[in-house]
């Protein structure tokens, strides 16, 4: 196993900055903080972490309104403190991905500043500028994914420029061979400090359609999934033409072929486009990213044929690359809440872990989930998200999953000596590391010994995979690599199941994986509430 590419079934912890660990007291976690953790982190048996945003910004959107791609921004320390993170991480056997958001910048950045005073400064076209239409109104229908139109005039140019994220993130102009270049010298410039990999923020929005022709209109019935709402204007239009554009596959060209001038690096793209599962298999493989993930297995409802086609159809498509799969992230409620309930959630989370890291593919892990934490409540006062400000109170927005790390049941969870940026419910004290790690059968020591089973089976982190039928709630899979075959069943709700399957015959159980553990007999499985079953044929 030490052979194969690191991320090839990697387990992928990711650490969203200002929520993990405050070490100056201000109330926002920061770099020092990350390192300070470290040792939780590769106790957790990981085998990465992906560090969110944390360069030089506004934080008009919390880190994704970049200012410098080369600099970390005080409020998370310094670039030495960077450079001590990787290798503190890299002592400890952990690879460092980060965060690279190449298809924007904040309006704050010096290309936006100079390329917004005039039609032909040096970097006037390094933006996506567009004239008005003769009545004045912005060049096409596209919209932004916060709310309203995707345009915002600039009248120093006396044109509109596009922003498929908020005003304050205008677009770059990809199109343009000078800003694709700048921003391959910027992931360089990180590769040379030493970084494993790149997350790459919608990576599939760096083009637009040059031509600028309107979005269609979509039927009300398709106006859900994908993470948008119906009461969200975005989800009204199919998205043909402001992302995911043919050009993009060249660029992904380029861009691994910088990654490919470095040893083992990784690249993992954030693709939310009309099918995002096409998407995912077409930029993915030789010459493209490494891997992808999609939002189908971030969506607020659950159910195990939803998991069992989502997965047969990115199977039946990705012939050539390899998928990565996560289920909750900063984006998103925290899965336990969503496929789960306050009441269940210790008892869920494992599961849901267990299945997500049994599915062919790496995994991404996001904080807290280790735990079972439940997505936090936050007063409408409190609120931080411009997005859950401006679609409240039917979307709450993402802060309730953003809420600082319960490392104690103390003042403040141990995470800040100060009042946090976000408030810490009493119900995640409840559940903090500190607790947990006195409890023998406690989510998170389940999830230790989890982790540290499946790199045992070398099927499970890099086999092949196929979804096997099981009643609901049940999810079942089969992985296969070198001669073993290993079968798997989770009963992701609260009734025990028993049902008769063919695949359930001649296996040898397999009960040491940490979990509570069904049985089965006579070609029929038996799975208490929230069990898991493994057997190997």
């Amino acid at each position: 196993m030490s052979k194969r590419p690191w991320w090839l079934g990697a387990v992928v912890y990711q650490i969203y900055p200002r929520s993990f660990q405050d070490t100056d007291a201000n109330g926002v976690g920061d770099l020092p903080g990350i390192i300070e953790r470290l040792d939780y982190v590769a106790g957790l048996g990981v085998d990465a972490i992906w560090v969110s945003p944390f360069f030089r910004s506004p934080m008009a959107d919390f880190g994704y309104d970049i200012a410098d791609f080369r600099d970390v921004d005080p409020l998370f320390g310094t670039l030495a403190d960077f450079d001590r993170l990787v290798d503190a991480a890299h002592r400890r056997g952990l690879k460092v991905v980060i965060d690279q958001v190449l298809s924007h910048s904040s309006d704050r950045h010096p290309w936006f500043l100079e390329s917004r005073e005039s039609r032909d400064n040096p970097r006037a076209d390094w933006y996506v500028w567009a004239d008005a239409r003769d009545d004045g109104s912005p060049p096409n229908n596209w919209l932004s994914i916060f709310g309203g139109v995707a345009w915002q005039w600039e009248p120093r140019r006396r044109q509109y420029y596009l922003h498929n994220f908020l005003t304050a993130q205008p677009d770059l102009n990809f199109h343009n061979p000078a800003v694709r270049a700048a921003m391959l010298d910027n992931l360089r410039f990180w590769l040379d400090r030493g970084v494993d990999g790149f997350r790459l923020d919608s990576i599939n929005f760096c083009f637009h359609d040059a031509q600028l022709r309107d979005n269609p209109p979509k039927p009300e019935a398709e106006r859900v999934g994908r993470g948008f709402s119906p009461d969200n204007p975005y989800a009204f239009q199919y998205h043909w033409y402001n992302n995911t554009q043919p050009e993009n596959v060249a660029f992904l060209g380029e861009l691994r072929a910088l990654m490919d001038a470095y040893p083992d690096i990784a690249t993992l793209g954030e693709i939310s486009a009309e099918d995002s599962l096409a998407t995912m298999a077409e930029y993915t493989g030789p010459g493209r990213l490494h891997m992808a993930y999609s939002f189908e297995l971030l969506t607020e409802e659950f159910s195990a044929r939803q998991v069992r086609e989502t997965v047969a159809a990115l199977e039946a498509k990705m012939t050539r690359g390899w998928p990565c799969w996560a289920i909750s992230n900063h984006d998103v409620r925290r899965v336990a809440s969503r496929w789960g309930s306050d009441e269940t959630a210790e008892r869920i989370a494992p599961v849901l872990t267990a299945m997500a890291c049994s599915l062919r593919g790496s995994v991404c892990v996001y904080q807290g989930e280790e735990l079972g934490l439940t997505e936090a409540e936050i007063p409408f006062e409190l609120l931080q998200d411009p997005y859950g400000i401006a679609f409240w109170p039917n979307f709450k927005g993402r802060d309730g999953c953003r809420t600082p790390m319960p490392w104690s049941d103390g003042d403040h969870a141990g995470f800040s000596r100060t009042t946090p940026w976000l408030p810490v419910p009493d119900a995640h004290r409840a559940r903090s590391v500190s607790r947990q790690d006195r409890e023998a059968d406690s989510p998170l020591q389940r999830f230790r010994r989890f982790l540290a089973w499946r790199r045992r089976h070398p099927a499970l982190v890099r086999g092949a995979a196929r979804m096997l039928d099981a009643p609901e709630p049940v999810v079942a899979i089969e992985r296969s690599h070198d001669g073993c075959t290993l079968r798997a069943w989770f009963n992701t709700g609260g009734e025990p199941r028993r049902f008769a399957s063919a695949e359930a015959a001649n296996l040898r159980v397999l009960d040491d994986h940490g979990l509570v553990s069904g049985s089965v007999r006579d070609g029929h499985v038996e799975l208490p509430p929230f069990a898991v079953v493994f057997g190997q044929a």
